[in-house]
Order: C-alpha cells, then structure tokens, then sequence
C-alpha cells in the first residue's frame, strides 16, 4: 500500500470509519504489548539476576531508547506503510512471545544472557518504536493532523495504562512470564491479521501475509500450549537438583527440587533450604532466643511460610500463640499440605496455636498493636529492594515497638563470610534503632558459615544461653561457641541502611557477587 490515496476520506463513509477504528484499535493494543514486554524482561532480569530497581531502570531506559531510534528510523519508510507495519507486527509477535524463553535459554549459557537480554530490548524496543509513526502516517488520510496527533496519542496511552496494571495484576500471577509472553506475541500477529482483512484490498500480496500470519500464530499457540514443559525443561538449566515442583505467584517464584532424600526450596532462584541441614539453620536462628526470653507465650514469626521456624517454636511448652506472617498464601499452603514440607515440620502450620496471616510484615508491624516475647525474622536476604526495606532502621524500629519489656528478637542476616559488609550492616542498622545487639554465626553445610542476630531493649546475657528442648544440632556449648568471630570475619566499618538509602542492598550485591551464581541463598 503506498499511502492509502492521495485525499482523506469522509470519516461518514461506513468503510472509512471501520478502517479508522481498525487503526486507533491497533494503537491501543500495541501500546499494551509493548509496555508488557518492557516488563516482561525486566521481570525475567530481576528474577535471574537480583536488584530489581536495577534491572527495571536499565531494561525500560534502554527498551525506550531503542523505541526513540525506530521512531527516528520510521522516517525511511516512504512506501507500503500498511504492509510494514504489519510485517513488523508478526516480526514483534514471534520475537516477543519467544522472548521470555530465550533469555532463559541465554542464561543457562552464561555470559551469553547480556547478549541476549540488549538485543531483545533493542530489537522488540526498536520495532515497537517504529510501530506508531507508521499508524499515525496512515490516520492523516483520515483527517486534520490535530485531530490523528490527539486520537492516535490517546489511544497509545491508555493501551499502556491497560498493559501496565494487567501485567502485575492478571498475566503474571495467572500466566507466569513464559505463557505471558506467548500470549501478547499472539497479540501482535491478531493485529496484523485484523489488519489484512480490514485492508486487504490495500495490500499486495494479502493472502502471503495471512499466511506468514497463520504460520506464525500457529508457532505461539504451541508455544503458549506446551509453555510449561518448556519453562521446565529450560528452567532445569538452573538446578542441580530434579524440580519436583514450580509456581509462580504474585510474589515470587517457587521451585522445589529434590535429589534422593535431598528437597530443596527455592524463591526467585535463591535457595532458602535443603532438607539435608536445614535442622542447622533453624535451631541457630530460634533457640538463643527463645532460650533466653524469660517469658515464651506469645511468638511473631515473620516469614518462615514453610514451617520450619515454627517447628522449633513449638518445641517449647509454654508457647500460647504463633503468629506466622508470610506475604504469600501459596507458601503457607505448601508449608500445610505439600508432603515433604509437612514431614519437615512435623505439621507445624496445622497446629491449633499457629495463626497464619498473608501480609507484608512492614505492614503488618504498622498495623498490629500487639507484644510479643519473642519476634524471629526468617525473611529472604536483602537482595531487591522490596526486601531492603525489611533490613531498615526504620522496620528494626517497627520490631522494636512490638517487643515486650523482656522480649527478644533474632533475625537471619546473610552470611559474615561471603558477605561480610552486609552482614555488619545488619548488625549496625538494628543498633541504630536503639536496640542492644547480640550477633553470632555457623556452619550451614548448602550455605556455608551463616550469620544471626540477637537483640533486645535490654542488655544480652548471651552466656547464659542453653538449650532445653530436643535438638539435632545445638548443645550448651555450640550455641556459646557461635558468639565467636574469627579474624576474617569480625566487624567492618559499614553504613546502616534506611527506606531512603538501602545501603544493605549495595553491600550484599557487591558481595555476593565475587562469590556465587543467583541461586545460592
């Protein structure tokens, strides 16, 4: 098609007003996909690699560049507008719906992901940025410029808006990202299709391009179809271990793995535990604390949607009310009716002391106005700045406030170790909410050496910890031994970490990241 004629159409004529709609419709729906997959990608980064402020800043600016370089670019394209843009629609429909399993596939390669993730922000950014000069070139043999600006903007931007809340909202939580990208590629080529039919007499060569269409469209279906085995096979790549299980949910993405007796689990790609050592852990992280509360009734256990924190909890009679707070209903409901889980925690979540509640637990702290003797923090490590902020002063200050006059609180804090100016971040950022600090560490055989902390309103007579309640692990005398620093790993001068400035955040990243791949702890 050249430009469509040479004088614009009187919009009262039924087939002029159909071509019209066909084209402001086109916008709205390519403006969505377009945002989705700016999302899309930066989701799959941020999953992969951590840091998700990063990974959104760096795969929306560069996905918006490349869109100002096809935009500038659209300015070459002087024939056939129609049959172009429509090109570019299937071109965008295969790229884009296979993109989600490509960077997959590029990550289990290695250094072959940053290959792969620029060249699919420049090339689905740069076509997108192509897409809507073409559509606007058109509507002008519709009408007055000001009026195709005005129509053709509007249009683009409510597409965007309906993309942006359907993503987080919709897609993701009841597709996951494969089966997202899939389903807007999908979208891409119904466009072009509807395309050709609205203009088929336009076209050269019409039934060519319904046919690369079909083709094409045929493609994704499968793709959408058969996505899961696809997201099992490639996501395979990145575990060790058989994965026995996979969900993702508006929060996070849940893998169990299990190798012999060996079950794994983990969230976004971080391990959180193996079944072989996870006794390790868990008794280091509660009995100091319940140890040395002088009252242990009422217990807050933030995160630990798997039990196992709650388990040790239980072991201590006097203990009235658990109160569990997980942001995820589907971790609780593993940790309650998933076999393997509820062998590990002896059905703790089914324990009529236990309440669960689905909730940040930032705002859980703000909300609830209760006390407790013992507070734990099992939450995942500081390694996106969603999780920063639950290793601030200001959360620490939040923890404060619901400790009673004797109560005591114990959190997990990385590793002294691997990441040692995050772990003395943690260390100093409790402090700085005026509590007095205990910290301590041991030997987790999947993690390594693992870091703890211990605080309370009032001084810690760590010495007089014990243990009296059933254990695989801790004795008297290990539980004393892990208040002892080596040189390699004693205190570091460090910054405390707040909601405007998650310091915590920049020291476990730039740690961690001499050390291992994304999917240890």
């Amino acid at each position: 098609m050249n430009s469509m004629s040479s004088a614009p159409y009187e919009l009262a004529d039924s087939t002029a007003r159909r071509e019209v709609l066909t084209l402001l419709a086109s916008i709205f729906v390519i403006a969505a996909c377009g945002l989705v997959y700016e999302l899309l990608i930066a989701t799959v980064s941020s999953y992969l690699l951590g840091s998700s402020v990063t990974q959104f800043s760096v795969s929306i600016g560069v996905f918006i560049g490349a869109m100002g370089v096809g935009s500038h670019l659209s300015q070459r394209v002087v024939k056939h507008l129609l049959g172009v843009f429509i090109l570019i629609e299937i071109a965008l429909g295969i790229i884009g719906g296979a993109s989600v399993a490509l960077l997959f596939w590029a990550y289990s390669e290695g250094v072959l992901y940053w290959v792969a993730l620029y060249a699919m922000l420049f090339i689905i950014g740069g076509l997108t940025g192509l897409e809507l000069p073409l559509l606007t070139r058109l509507l002008k043999r519709y009408g007055t410029l000001r009026t195709v600006i005005a129509n053709a903007l509007s249009f683009d931007y409510i597409g965007a808006l309906v993309g942006s809340l359907s993503f987080p909202l919709l897609l993701l939580p009841s597709l996951g990202m494969m089966r997202t990208a899939f389903l807007i590629g999908l979208l891409n080529v119904g466009v072009a299709v509807w395309n050709v039919r609205v203009f088929h007499r336009r076209l050269r060569a019409p039934y060519g391009l319904l046919a690369l269409g079909g083709v094409t469209g045929a493609a994704l279906v499968a793709g959408f179809v058969f996505s899961l085995q696809v997201v099992s096979l490639l996501e395979q790549h990145l575990y060790e271990d058989d994965i026995v299980y996979a969900a993702q949910t508006p929060h996070q993405r849940i893998v169990i793995t299990r190798w012999r007796d060996d079950v794994r689990l983990f969230l976004d790609g971080n391990l959180q535990f193996s079944s072989t050592d996870e006794y390790r852990y868990h008794e280091a992280l509660v009995h100091p604390a319940m140890s040395l509360a002088p009252v242990v009734e009422n217990v807050l256990i933030l995160g630990g949607g798997d039990g196992l924190v709650a388990r040790e909890v239980l072991k201590y009679k006097t203990v009235q009310r658990v109160t569990l707070v997980d942001i995820d209903p589907r971790m609780t409901h593993l940790g309650r009716t998933y076999p393997a889980f509820v062998s590990l925690n002896r059905g703790a979540l089914r324990d009529r002391r236990v309440r669960l509640v689905h909730q940040d637990a930032h705002k859980f702290l703000e909300r609830d106005a209760q006390l407790y003797d013992v507070i734990i923090s099992d939450l995942p490590d500081p390694n996106t700045d969603v999780l920063a902020k639950l290793y601030s002063v200001e959360f620490y200050k939040l923890v404060k406030r619901h400790l009673a006059a004797s109560g005591i609180f114990a959190t997990q804090a990385t590793s002294p170790f691997f990441a040692r100016e995050a772990f003395w971040c943690i260390v100093k950022t409790i402090e700085e909410a005026d509590l007095h600090v205990a910290p301590y560490h041991t030997y987790v055989p999947s993690f390594g050496d693992w870091g703890f902390v211990l605080a309370s309103p009032h001084a810690l007579p760590v010495e007089r910890a014990d243990v009296k309640v059933p254990t695989k692990f801790l004795n008297r005398a290990t539980l004393r031994e892990m208040f002892v620093f080596g040189k390699d790993i004693t205190e570091v001068p460090v910054d405390v970490s707040t909601l405007d400035r998650p310091t915590v955040l920049n020291y476990y990243l730039n740690d961690w990241k001499q050390w291992e791949s994304p999917l240890s702890r």
